[in-house]
């Protein structure tokens, strides 16, 4: 992705109370059975810091996360670099209330443009990454939860 790229929001309405999709945005345990199983440790407020490894096709992805913004409740910004690798994007969940539902915004918007020589950096896997892990697996995560 590069900055040139317009942001990628994914929005998810669910008929879940926000302190469950707060949870499941900012609990470890949770976040685990969501996200990345192998998040090492995490925690919602500003400077916290954390780092883990996935291997895609060869290629190893250091993730490096800092959470860079809190409105607990309502959002949580973690910016997200890949060590060894340029590039830097911050991430933001978003809850949005509404009388009858709720919404999960999530906003990713390029710091520093990422290689594009590499696929998985790429404006497109990029959103089909964030279209599962919020329309598919927090989903349901969370509608089998309550």
């Amino acid at each position: 992705m590069l900055r040139s790229d317009p942001p990628i929001i994914i929005e998810q309405e669910i008929n879940v109370p926000v302190s469950e999709i707060w949870s499941a945005l900012t609990e470890l345990e949770e976040m685990r059975q969501w996200f990345f199983d192998i998040i090492p440790d995490f925690k919602a407020e500003a400077g916290f810091e954390t780092q883990f490894h996935l291997t895609n096709e060869g290629r190893d992805f250091p993730h490096l996360w800092k959470v860079v913004e809190v409105i607990p409740q309502e959002k949580i910004v973690v910016n997200w670099k890949f060590g060894g690798y340029s590039g830097s994007s911050n991430v933001a969940f978003e809850i949005i209330r509404t009388d009858d539902k709720n919404i999960i915004r999530l906003t990713t918007e390029v710091i520093e443009d990422h290689p594009q020589d590499i696929p998985e950096f790429r404006r497109e896997s990029s959103v089909g990454g964030w279209n599962y892990f919020m329309k598919d697996r927090l989903y349901n995560y969370l509608t089998k939860k309550v």
